[in-house]
């Protein structure tokens, strides 16, 4: 049967879309300063993924910022993880970090940070539960809030929130000041801050305020604006975080404890009104970062590559940023010292929300989009 000119019509529109299908998916090949370096989109789809996670079976669970966590498994993306508790999904905050249990094979807990409802608003909480899948459905058992920011607000700014378990086992979590700076300098306050508890939530003994007296027993280090990045770093052993200033000002910090780090005392930024914040760029009594950026790039996702795939970058940290849509690969000298920067991909791939290096020595982004993208960076060919 000789088609009509309308089904000719529809069939040509279909092996067209088929055509930009397969052509935005084809792989892309970019220069780097010192590699060439291929990116293969894995998945899309996504609601402004937030967090990325490797299990010890290749599987990657991803959270959603409006509240989802799902599995990329064998290229594809699984239903919602049921079993997860209520979050506030408002402005910046919602369903935020992941990162498997260092015992997973044997324990299968998986811990995620979000905004949490309460009285008074929403705060940064941090929570584990057991992952268990059946077939094609997976869910949360046995779910607990690890830690919670006690002081709650309508605030739908700066929730944080990165999650970076140490090689002793204790568990760091980054928060952001909420948009009250001041929060940042109290340490009776969990906003604005480095924390650091047992998986369990409880206090390690060696915090620099365990006892409760002068600061809060979970916190770490103060004066921090919004920590979207942290990782850490093998080569200084010690965290390392990257975190959002004002209007100039980001900031990458190495938080050590019962160290204050100046927001909104001392910064390199300005307000977005053009006014000056604070007494000026130093003061005694708070830290220099390592590094910081004017005019801001937005820095989110870190990692600090340690593998085989790309020698050239070893000790590197890899900064994902949302403003300029870009890597920076800031350069490190044996003693850690930043000593450079190169700019890669920028406008490439859109904002770039997370930065993971896998098992295999790939580097993983997450993109922070309506239709947001799992994309694989790998030596190319």
């Amino acid at each position: 049967m000789r088609p009509t000119k309308s089904f000719a019509w529809v069939f040509a529109l279909l092996l067209l879309c088929t055509g930009l299908v397969a052509a935005a998916a084809a792989p892309r090949v970019f220069d780097t300063k010192e590699v060439k370096v291929q990116a293969d989109i894995l998945a899309s789809g996504l609601e402004h993924p937030w967090g990325l996670a490797f299990l010890p079976s290749g599987d990657v669970i991803v959270t959603e910022r409006p509240g989802r966590m799902r599995i990329f498994s064998d290229g594809k993306l699984s239903k919602p993880i049921a079993g997860l508790p209520k979050i506030a999904v408002h402005g910046q905050g919602g369903l935020l970090d992941v990162v498997a249990s260092l015992n997973f094979a044997s324990d299968q807990l998986v811990f995620f940070t979000f905004a949490e409802p309460g009285k008074g608003g929403s705060g940064t909480a941090a929570a584990r539960g057991k992952l268990v899948r059946e077939g094609e459905n997976a869910r949360l058992e046995d779910v607990k809030i690890i830690y919670s920011m006690k002081k709650k607000t309508s605030s739908p700014l700066q929730f944080g929130s990165r999650l970076v378990f140490a090689p002793d086992g204790t568990l760091f979590i980054t928060t952001g000041d909420r948009g009250e700076g001041m929060r940042a300098q109290d340490k009776h306050d969990s906003a604005g801050a480095v924390l650091r508890v047992e998986p369990d939530g409880s206090i390690p003994p060696d915090n620099p305020y365990a006892d409760g007296k002068k600061g809060l027993p979970a916190l770490w280090s103060k004066g921090h604006r919004n920590i979207q990045g942290a990782a850490y770093d093998p080569l200084t052993k010690g965290l390392i975080t990257t975190e959002h200033g004002p209007m100039g000002g980001d900031e990458v910090n190495r938080p050590e404890a019962g160290k204050n780090y100046g927001w909104p005392i001392i910064t390199y930024g300005r307000d977005y009104s053009g006014a000056k914040i604070g007494i000026g760029t130093a003061a005694p009594g708070y830290e220099q970062p390592l590094y910081y950026w004017d005019p801001s790039i937005a820095p989110s996702g870190l990692a600090i590559y340690e593998g085989s795939m790309f020698p050239e970058w070893k000790n590197d940290l890899l900064v994902g940023a949302l403003k300029f849509e870009l890597i920076a690969r800031l350069t490190r000298d044996a003693q850690g010292k930043i000593t450079g920067e190169e700019r890669m991909f920028k406008g490439a791939f859109g904002r770039i929300r997370d930065v993971r290096e896998a098992p295999d020595g790939s580097v993983w982004l997450l993109t922070d989009e309506e239709d947001g993208q799992i994309i694989r960076l790998s030596r190319a060919k």
